[in-house]
C-alpha cells in the first residue's frame, strides 16, 4: 500500500499520440510522439504484438509524465504510457471523450 501523498507525487497526464513507429532495434518495441499541450515528447513502449502505429495516432492517452527518462534499446524515453493487462491481452489506456492534451489526470 502506498498514502495518498506518495500518489499524489505521480503526474499522470493526457498525451495526443502525433506519430507512431516500429522501433528499428526491437522486435516489441513503439516509439511515439505525444503532444503533452505545451511540449512534444517521445516515448517507447512495449506494444508492437497489440497495435499498429495507426490504431494510435490520432487517441488520446494517459502518460506518466514525470517518470525520469529512460533509455531502451538506444532510444529515450520521456514518460510512459498506461496500459491494462489481462491474460495475454493489453490495451492502452485512452479518454472516452476529447479533452485537451496536457490535462491532469486526477
Amino acid at each position: 500500500m502506498i498514502t495518498y501523498e506518495d500518489f499524489k507525487k505521480i503526474d499522470l497526464r493526457v498525451a495526443a499520440v502525433k506519430s507512431v513507429e516500429p522501433h528499428p532495434n526491437a522486435d516489441k518495441l513503439m516509439i511515439l510522439k505525444v503532444d503533452l499541450g505545451d511540449e512534444e515528447r517521445q516515448l517507447v513502449a512495449g506494444i508492437k504484438q497489440w497495435y499498429e502505429p495507426e490504431q494510435l495516432v490520432g487517441k488520446n492517452i494517459v502518460i506518466v509524465a514525470n517518470l525520469e527518462p529512460a533509455e531502451l534499446r538506444g532510444t529515450k524515453s520521456n514518460g510512459m504510457l498506461l496500459a491494462a493487462q489481462a491474460g495475454d491481452d493489453v490495451v492502452v489506456l485512452t479518454t472516452d471523450k476529447d479533452i485537451a492534451a496536457g490535462a491532469k489526470v486526477h
